[in-house]
């Protein structure tokens, strides 16, 4: 072999490269730092300040909360109702009498409960014509947003009500919807963080055959999360981050940590079966798989980027924990993943599995992949048209697409919160969804303001859409706010048709000629504005990802053709989950099948969240197939066969990454909220779509059709930098005795 200077120079090591070989050379050094970091991370852990919030501030929604804090100097209160049910038939009066009395006392003992109203009160609406139903109606002094802690004895009243006072007692409402989507939350959190982790190490077996090389991508996925949750931890101390900002961290790091680490590993091995010794292999797989993942992982970001765009919380918390993630997992597979490879050596194959052992030469062309690729590229033409077909037709249904908020409507049938809520739009007038009409003005007492207000009072009480009111006026005289009920969920039809005929039609026909500011605020209100803004900068986020993207690929492969493609393609493969999703959801084709639940409309971020995600994870494999291709064709010239080459050699690499991130997606899909499984069950079908349709059928095809033509590059561009992302491996090693890697001993340098 030569000198490591000359092998240096062979090899033609770039940054990642030289960044793995020093690694592995001095691993203990990135072994101990890592582990300082990992500590770090997990103190800082706990110290994470979240939201449940949303939105935007500037909107009239926000606008109009921010104006009744402001004047009187609370949040808006938060409400609870206490449903109490007797069964079918004669109902026992003094046992209910009985039990509503004795919950309402209880209630009122808590500090946080400002008022408990019943039809014990007198309020006879509380109560149906039938006897069967009441409704016990709670304020709390707590926002909606506040820590829940202290209104949590409300809720122990009512499960203690419902299990010992022979009536059914559930509770629909602020806290009872917030406590219960966090335990969803968590319970989503598990079982997909289960569920991924032991796919994702079956499939790692088949694909390696070795448990110790099954074991490392996954090591480093949850080390690579580890740290961005203690990196997001100390973000959050400045900005506020949305509650959810974890599970979609952890999802999205278990995803492309694994698959980041398993494309080093996989290269490692095939350049020690080459017959190179364990640190120039270690090198070549820094120079070229290394430097492919740092690629994408810029890829990646530059799509996630998108995100931080939209002025909402929401999207900022989504983007800074995905980009966050995916800037430590390529740490790790950059440095630690080097580091263990120096220090393990060929013991990385360590506990071989034999009926998976056998690995198949890159040189190889059998298999399922040789079968398809060689009918695809003895008819590109026939085999690119049916393929854009099938992708269009999946896409079609974003026709069909609504955007909202599922409100109460996304918990599952059978919750009793879901139960409460069905009950009362059904039974009672009211319903529990409320609409704040703020009236903004130097004197809201004018003759003009309160004759707009009779009239707008006059409207609403004319659509049965619309309950009860109550009016606040601050204490300057300079705002009004008019709360009315409506009956329905918060994104509902009716809900949305109510909320606009109120700004559409009543408060300008009320307040017309007068000098005052009107706002619509609630929940309805929230989504709707929530809507318009993703539609407003949905379209030029993607334009700019699309730009950044096209230009990224552009010249680092030096092709206006290859870029092209990978961004068409990449719009297919999105387009086709969007359609997805509106079927399987909105429509309801196959939800039971799947176990999932039918909404009446799609969650509002799920778009951009899904755009971002899929367009940075289809440049990953796009980065990975197209940088083998492009390697291959440097060295040969030959379009088809580079083609065959790049396919063959990224098989089962591209293949077990797909099922290693649809079983990660798949396991928050069967989380029990609606929105984890529209976002989880989107994510997973791109990916099945892009490792299968496009990268077996329309890549191929696409490189056979335009021939030399994909690598078109314009002269009068040569002055553009060159960031080539595929390594040249220099001359082959002389081949070992027995053609197997020179002996080495594992732990020694």
């Amino acid at each position: 072999m030569s000198t490591n200077q000359e092998l240096s120079n062979d090899l033609n090591l770039s940054f990642t490269g030289s960044v793995a070989r020093w690694s592995a050379r001095h691993k203990w050094i990135v072994l101990i730092a890592t582990i300082a970091v990992l500590g770090a991370s997990f103190m800082l852990a706990g110290q994470m300040n979240v939201t449940g919030e949303g939105g935007v501030e500037t909107t009239d929604t926000r606008r109009a909360s921010a104006l009744i804090e402001k004047a009187t100097g609370a949040e808006p209160r938060a409400e609870e109702f206490i449903l109490v049910e007797a069964a079918e038939g004669s109902v026992e009066e003094a046992l209910f009498e009985s039990v509503v009395g004795d919950i309402v006392a209880k209630v009122r003992a808590i500090e946080a409960v400002e008022s408990a109203v019943s039809y014990l009160d007198g309020a006879e609406a509380l109560r149906t014509s039938d006897g069967r139903l009441a409704l016990i109606q709670v304020t709390t002094s707590l926002g909606q947003t506040d820590d829940l802690e202290p209104a949590e004895p409300v809720l122990d009243v009512v499960e203690d009500a419902n299990e010992h006072s022979g009536l059914r007692v559930t509770t629909i409402g602020n806290m009872s919807v917030e406590r219960l989507f966090g335990e969803m939350a968590e319970e989503t959190f598990q079982k997909g963080e289960m569920i991924g982790i032991i796919t994702a190490l079956v499939i790692m077996l088949a694909v390696f055959g070795a448990v110790v090389a099954a074991a490392i991508p996954l090591l480093l996925a949850i080390a690579a999360v580890l740290t961005a949750v203690g990196i997001i931890s100390a973000v959050s101390m400045i900005w506020e981050l949305n509650e959810f900002t974890v599970i979609v961290t952890t999802m999205v790091g278990l995803a492309v940590g694994i698959d980041y680490t398993l494309l080093i590993v996989q290269r490692f091995r095939e350049e020690r079966d080459r017959g190179y010794e364990r640190f120039d292999a270690i090198g070549i797989a820094g120079a070229t798989a290394s430097r492919t993942v740092l690629f994408s992982g810029v890829a990646v970001a530059i799509a996630l980027a998108g995100m931080l765009i939209m002025p909402d919380i929401l999207f900022k918390s989504f983007g800074v924990g995905a980009i966050v993630v995916v800037v430590t997992a390529v740490a790790a597979a950059l440095t630690l993943l080097p580091a263990l490879l120096g220090l393990l050596g060929d013991r990385v194959n360590w506990l071989t599995i034999p009926i998976l052992g056998r690995r198949r030469s890159t040189e190889s062309g059998g298999g399922m992949w040789g079968a398809i690729t060689s009918v695809v590229a003895a008819h590109p033409a026939v085999s690119a048209v049916i393929t854009a077909v099938i992708l269009i037709g999946l896409t079609a249904p974003v026709l069909m697409l609504e955007l909202g908020s599922g409100g109460v409507s996304m918990l599952p049938d059978d919750t009793d919160e879901r139960h409460a809520f069905n009950v009362v739009i059904d039974r009672f007038s009211d319903g529990i969804i409320t609409a704040d009409i703020v009236v903004l003005a130097p004197d809201v007492n004018t003759a003009a303001i309160q004759g707009g207000l009779e009239t707008l009072s006059a409207s609403l009480e004319s659509d049965d859409f619309f309950g009860s009111s109550e009016t606040m006026t601050s204490p300057k005289g300079d705002l009004v706010d008019v709360r009315v009920s409506i009956a329905g969920d918060i994104s509902s039809d009716e809900s949305i048709a109510g909320i606009t005929r109120l700004r559409d039609d009543y408060i300008p026909a009320a307040f017309d000629g007068v000098d005052a500011e009107v706002l619509v605020g609630g929940g309805t209100a929230e989504v709707m504005d929530s809507v318009a803004i993703v539609w407003t900068y949905v379209p030029l986020i993607m334009a700019a990802v699309l730009a950044a993207s096209f230009l990224l690929l552009f010249i680092a492969f030096r092709s206006i053709v290859v870029p092209l493609k990978a961004v068409v393609m990449n719009l297919l493969s999105v387009g086709a989950a969007y359609g997805m999703v509106v079927l399987v959801f909105q429509k309801g084709v196959g939800s039971s099948l799947f176990g999932f639940q039918e909404v009446p409309v799609i969650e509002s971020w799920i778009p951009l969240f899904l755009f971002a995600i899929l367009f940075g994870l289809s440049m990953d494999y796009h980065v990975f197939l197209l940088s083998r291709i492009k390697e291959r064709y440097e060295e040969t010239g030959d379009n088809s066969g580079s083609m065959v080459y790049g396919l063959h050699s990224t098989a089962s690499i591209i293949t077990g990454a797909a099922l290693i991130m649809v079983a990660v997606f798949g396991g928050f899909a069967l989380g029990p909220l609606s929105m984890f499984q529209q976002m989880g069950f989107g994510l997973a079908v791109a990916v099945i779509l892009d490792a299968t349709i496009i990268r077996m059928v329309l890549v191929p095809a696409s490189m056979e059709l335009l021939g030399d033509k994909n690598w078109y590059f314009p002269a009068w561009l040569e002055w553009l930098p060159k960031i080539s992302i595929e390594g040249k491996r220099g001359e082959e090693p002389e081949a070992q005795p027995n053609g197997q890697p020179e002996a080495q001993a594992a732990f020694g340098d």
